[in-house]
């Protein structure tokens, strides 16, 4: 059937399309976190050479200040893995298009994982949840976004651990 979207056919350009979706997502997700006055712009990464730009704009975006920066080191590691195994599939291929079912499928489901982590620590995602104020049984809605709060309990860890540093140090020196 010519011209549908049924058939072995249309399920792999279904997903050749989803890919490219996918992938141009997270780079309008990262053009979002640029500032206000620099153009937003939505790349479709559907080639190695475009792939490579989305890469080198995740990984500066996990940088101290950057929009992932909370990814934790064994997440970083998931995403440099599968960062690495879609690479070689473009490396391979060159283009989503020219990719085999199985391999567009993998390289869907590497997409989908990154995407996952990176969703769940994106420093600019909104948490929202009832609180009741020190001293109230009244709730109210506080929001924070999720670096907010990490760099709260960030805070939080070094100043405990700078007071019990100056404990131990008064007790064993004076």
């Amino acid at each position: 059937m010519a011209g549908t979207d049924t058939g072995p056919e249309g399920a792999i350009m279904n997903i050749a399309k989803c890919v490219a979706w996918m992938l141009a997502a997270v780079l309008a997700a990262m053009a979002g976190a640029s500032r206000a006055d620099e153009p937003k712009q939505i790349v479709k990464a559907d080639n190695a050479q475009d792939f490579a730009v989305v890469v080198a704009a995740v990984r500066q975006e996990m940088q101290t200040g950057g929009r992932y920066e909370f990814v934790p080191e064994a997440e970083r590691s998931t995403i440099d893995t599968r960062l690495a195994d879609m690479s070689a599939l473009f490396q391979k291929r060159g283009t989503v298009e020219a990719m085999t079912a199985d391999e567009k499928v993998r390289l869907m489901n590497d997409q989908s994982e990154i995407n996952a982590i990176l969703t769940r620590r994106d420093s600019e995602r909104l948490i929202c949840k009832r609180e009741a104020p020190t001293g109230s049984h009244l709730t109210r809605s506080v929001c924070r976004t999720y670096g907010e709060i990490e760099r709260a309990q960030h805070d939080s860890w070094r100043y405990l651990e700078d007071r019990r540093m100056q404990a131990t140090q008064n007790r064993g020196g004076g």
